[in-house]
């Protein structure tokens, strides 16, 4: 309220002419100070009006207080009445707000008046009132007034402490009375005495044998923010003395129990009463209660760090990293430094779990205009990677790095100079870091580990090599000239470390030290002069040396900035522009063409890598680089010192025909001896059971790719089956082979029948019998010549090379063993094939070619042995392969002896096979395999329509145990001979359990098989047709299967069985035994 609108009762009329003028003021308003004083006292007056006459005397006070103050001590017995009389207006007050306005201007007064009497007037008043009041809640006004006093007078405290030590007693009641209103009282009195020095010290033993527990208790339990406050208040005073927190903490056993968490807990409550306040949703706690376990930490971190640590507080203040305040954020920053000197703090991975809310936070606080927080939030960062151990990898994935870096990156680029020098420690220190780690893998790749691995362990190293980028900026920015000579050593000494890293790394080479040597001499020499700009480093690598100047200082930094790109692109830091850095390159190679130099390897197998990633960036090269490239390459000893494993150099070379005429065999050995085959075997393994392709690493999909679009290497490829190790052949055919499976588009066959029969013919005339078998790549070989021939979808006729393949094909097999799975089975595929995929006149030969050949038909007749061999009782089942094997002889045995019976082809050596035993693999099928079955039922029907009589086939007959126990079927066992009437019906009845399975494949063998069985009992035993085609299971079965699902009727296997026993297997005659058309018809009725 303005003091103008209580003029009126500050002078008041009824009161005011008893009044001596003196106490009047003539202020804007009018002020008498007795008549304030008067009504003030007047126990008539209202307390409203009371209220409202002391809340205008306080805003005169505010306004002049300098003409009040004189007024009052005029007269100490007037001003000592009106401090009594405030005093009295705090006793009477009935609720918070009647009690606040007297305490405001009491305190004002006694304040402003600066005279010691009147302090000792209120402390006086308040010790009797403290000691005539019943309760602790008649104690709050008195306390309350202490506190504000305390805070508005200097000295009060100590004088509180010396002369009235029994409010010591009240204080302590008051932290056990149960109001927390009361509590919070005591607590910010407390505060003001122990942040005297001298109240402190007096207080000291009060502290320890009195205040602590309780207080601690009282911090624990409060509820209301009021307390929480002003207890956070009394604990901030409390830890700027070493004792009070050597008292809190009770850290006397820290030397044995540093490492006991659960004893730090239970010891140090205080930790985990802070944690509470951290987890807050208030702001204020959060930072009084940061600023609390900093004030702890100031004194000892290696002392009381523990207790924190073990509390897991460090999780939680990673955690506050995201908010948005920065003072909450510059006490974390502060709090979090001081815990990296304990290492408990690193050994317990705190740092591995908050490396990323420290790098957030850094670049969020970069946009601030806040130098102080920057530096602080730096200096963090700094401490941890000085301190992390070695052993335990701060960045757990490239990404994180990443960022770390690219704020590194920025905070280097800030203007202000201090934060620049903050960032710029960083960076030594990370660059430390790394270049320890580079050392250690160096080591790791002097003791032979596995290239992978170690390319791996190369990549994690660095995590990309953006570092890179940074310590060249940082050299462009501040080390030019002789500027900041240590941060150039730093980043030079780390540049040099990641390339010598990089180097042993990708070294394949058993002994490559001399290399080694020249380039850790290269870069030791350059590396400090070298402090470009990206700019700068493109216009170094397109010069050219003057050619009558002996120094080689140029050309030496273009070798080193080489190398360099080369780390950087080699880790996908790709910081120079592709497309200008191809440009620069060729000017380099344009210059070495012209002096005439030869890079080393080491700096040429830069040079290649670096035009292969930036190839698909710029324009191709024309003949001068490409002639500069043959003539470095040429006069290199091996094409191995200049290679990198990388499937964009493998592009770059076969995409120049200048250089795939002369090293494209030797790149593509290289690549071939460097690339891992296991997954993409283990893939084509997995891929072979389902229908979908594999998806297989990305340079062997870029091999792929390479060939789609140049089928010209397809040739070298097949070179180098012949001419190289056996791992290299078997990985080539491998690649072919997967080729031909991903691409059936691509027209290559008449390019590669030819060379694989010249790769065919040169085996079999180097290889025995033996080494044949046990030769690794040949069934790779001839499961691709089977490929290529599955391509010829129409029929055509054989040529020359087809029937020498045929030839050497099926002479192979002949000097193959029924255990030669892996041989056999592409090979009788093959010849399966050029059965049935060519012209008549065609077949007629290759019947010729393949029934002249007495060790396959020999081989054929094991193979199909094998079938009444398995599966035995005890013994093993077949594998996939051996089934496939089987099915394969079946097919192509039943093929020979269809085309042999239809041209009539002389025969050189028959096949002798059991009837029984082969009635008895569709019999007694023991659940075989049904594709087995289908290639068994392929068999019988070719000797159903020969009636068993074949030039090619001999069939032992042996008296079965039934035809003795049945002698009176001996009639009709001599018409169906050599088969017996028990055997033909059970054929049937196995034949029509096959069609219940409902395999597609299956069931259309199994009706064309009885369709044949029917023919052939038609032509010799009718009456066992009629016996057949009459039996009421004809009649279930049908319904069985036209019950199968929705149209089953519109089956093929269906139509062509209901056809059958309509027709009652082939003689219209006998349609009175059969089911008629009209019951066909029912039957469909009722099903559908």
């Amino acid at each position: 309220m303005e003091a103008a609108a209580g003029a009126g009762l500050l002078v008041c009329e009824r009161l005011h002419a008893r009044h001596d003028p003196r106490w009047l003021l003539q202020l804007p308003p009018a002020l008498c100070l007795a008549c304030v004083i008067e009504t003030l006292g007047d126990s008539g007056a209202s307390l409203v009006r009371k209220k409202h006459v002391l809340s205008c005397f306080r805003d005169v006070l505010a306004w002049h207080a300098v003409p009040v103050l004189q007024l009052l001590a005029q007269d100490e017995r007037v001003c000592v009445h009106f401090i009594g009389t405030l005093f009295g207006m705090l006793h009477t007050a009935e609720d918070s707000s009647a009690l606040d306005l007297p305490t405001e201007v009491l305190v004002r007064l006694v304040a402003d008046l600066k005279l010691e009497q009147y302090v000792h007037c209120v402390l006086d008043e308040s010790q009797k009132e403290l000691s005539k009041a019943a309760t602790m809640r008649g104690s709050l006004p008195t306390l309350n007034l202490l506190g504000k006093l305390a805070d508005a007078i200097p000295g009060l405290a100590d004088i509180l402490v010396i002369e009235h030590g029994n409010l010591m007693e009240h204080l302590l009641a008051g932290l056990m009375y149960p109001n927390e209103g009361i509590k919070a009282t005591v607590c910010y009195l407390y505060g003001k005495l122990y942040s005297s020095p001298i109240s402190s010290e007096r207080l000291s033993v009060h502290f320890t044998e009195r205040l602590c527990d309780l207080f601690l208790a009282t911090l624990g339990n409060a509820q209301t923010k009021e307390l929480q406050v002003n207890c956070m208040g009394l604990l901030k005073e409390l830890l700027n003395s070493d004792h009070f927190v050597s008292v809190i903490m009770n850290n006397s056993r820290r030397g044995a129990d540093s490492e006991n968490a659960e004893l730090l807990e239970k010891e140090n409550p205080l930790p985990l009463m802070l944690k509470k306040l951290l987890l807050s949703r208030d702001e204020m706690l959060q930072v009084a209660s940061v600023q609390c376990m900093t004030a702890v930490l100031v004194h000892s971190p290696i002392k009381y760090a523990p207790a924190f640590i073990h509390a897991d507080i460090p999780e939680f203040l990673f955690e506050r990293l995201s908010c948005t305040s920065e003072i909450l954020l510059w006490s974390v920053y502060c709090c979090l430094l001081l815990l990296t000197e304990e290492r408990l703090f690193f050994s317990k991975c705190h740092t591995v779990y908050g490396i990323e809310s420290v790098v957030r936070s850094l670049k969020e606080i970069l946009q601030l205009n806040n130098v102080e927080l920057h530096k602080q939030g730096l200096l963090l960062f700094t401490e941890i990677l000085k301190r992390q151990p070695v052993e335990i990898k701060l960045f757990t994935n490239l990404a994180m790095c990443k960022d770390a870096i690219g704020v590194l990156v920025e905070a280097v680029k800030c203007p202000v100079l201090e934060v620049a020098a903050e960032a710029v420690k960083a960076v030594a220190a990370i660059m430390r870091v790394t270049r320890g780690t580079a050392l250690r893998t160096k080591r790791f790749c002097d003791r032979g580990s596995s290239c992978s691995a170690l390319w791996k362990a190369s990549e994690m190293l660095v995590a990309s090599s953006s570092f890179i980028r940074l310590a060249l900026e940082l050299k462009a920015k501040f080390c030019t000239g002789q500027s900041n000579p240590a941060l150039n050593q730093a980043c030079s000494s780390f540049l040099y470390s990641m390339c010598l890293s990089l180097h042993s790394a990708a070294e394949k080479m058993e002994d490559s030290s001399q290399e080694e040597r020249e380039m850790s001499e290269l870069l030791q020499r350059s590396l400090p002069q070298l402090n470009c700009n990206v700019p700068e480093s493109l216009t170094l690598l397109s010069e050219t040396p003057d050619p009558f100047c002996l120094d080689e200082a140029l050309r030496s930094h273009q070798y080193c900035l080489l190398l360099l790109l080369y780390c950087a692109y080699a880790l996908e830091d790709r910081f120079v522009p592709e497309a200008e850095l191809f440009s620069a390159i060729r000017n380099f190679l344009l210059s070495v063409q012209d002096q005439g130099d030869c890079p080393p390897p080491y700096v040429f197998r830069a040079v290649l890598y670096l035009l292969a990633v930036c190839q698909d960036k710029g324009e191709a090269l024309d003949l001068s680089p490409l002639c500069a490239i043959r003539r470095v390459l040429e006069n290199t000893s091996d094409l191995s010192l200049v290679y990198i494993h990388h499937p964009l150099l493998l592009k770059f070379f076969l995409h120049y025909s200048e250089l795939v005429g002369k090293f494209g065999h030797r790149i593509l050995q290289l690549w071939f001896s460097w690339e891992d085959y296991s997954q993409i075997e283990s893939e084509d393994a997995v891929s072979g059971l389902s229908s979908s392709l594999p998806d297989y690493p990305n340079s062997f999909t870029t091999l792929l790719h390479i060939l789609k679009e140049n089928s010209s290497v397809l040739l070298i490829l097949l070179d180098l089956v012949c001419l190289s190790t056996t791992e290299v052949a078997h990985k080539v055919l491998m690649t072919l082979s997967m080729f031909l499976k991903r691409n059936e588009d691509v027209v290559v066959c008449d390019l590669l029948r030819s060379q694989f029969l010249q790769i065919l013919q040169q085996l079999l005339v180097e290889s025995s019998s033996t080494t044949l078998r046990a030769s690794k790549h040949l069934p790779l070989l001839l499961s691709l010549l089977f490929l290529v021939q599955l391509r010829n979808e129409a029929e055509r006729e054989l040529d020359s090379t087809d029937f020498k393949l045929l030839h050497h094909v099926s002479d192979l097999c002949g000097k193959c063993r029924p255990g030669d799975v892996e041989l056999l089975q592409p090979s009788l595929n093959f010849l399966y094939w050029s059965l049935h995929q060519t012209t008549t006149c065609s077949q007629q030969r290759v019947v010729a070619v393949l029934l002249s050949s007495v060790p396959l038909l020999e081989l054929l007749q094991k193979v199909l042995e094998l079938t009444w061999m398995w599966p035995c009782r005890s013994g093993p089942t077949l594998s996939s392969s051996e089934e496939a094997l089987l099915c394969s002889a079946w097919l192509l045995t039943a093929s020979l002896l269809a085309h042999q019976h239809r041209f009539n082809s002389e025969v050189h050596q028959t096949i002798s096979l059991d009837v029984e035993q082969v009635l008895n693999a569709v019999i007694l099928r023991r659940k075989k395999p049904a594709l087995l079955l289908v290639s068994i039922l392929q068999f019988l029907r070719a000797i159903l329509r020969q009636n068993f009589s074949s030039a090619l086939l001999v069939l032992i007959v042996q008296p079965t145990a039934q035809s003795r126990i049945e002698p009176s079927s001996s009639e009709d066992d001599a018409s169906l001979y050599p088969l017996a009437t028990w055997q033909v019906l059970s054929l049937v009845v196995s034949l029509q359990n096959l069609l219940v399975q409902k395999d597609l494949l299956l069931s259309q063998s199994v009706v064309a098989c009885l369709e044949v069985l029917m023919e052939y009992l038609h032509r010799k035993n009718q009456g066992i047709v009629l016996h057949v085609i009459s039996q009421p299971w004809n009649r279930f079965l049908l319904f069985t299967l036209l019950d199968g699902g929705e149209n089953s009727f519109l089956r093929p296997e269906i139509l062509r069985l209901m056809t059958l026993v309509s027709r009652g297997g082939i003689d219209s005659s006998v349609n009175r035994l059969c089911i008629s058309a009209m019951q066909v018809c029912k039957l469909l009725d009722s099903t559908s």
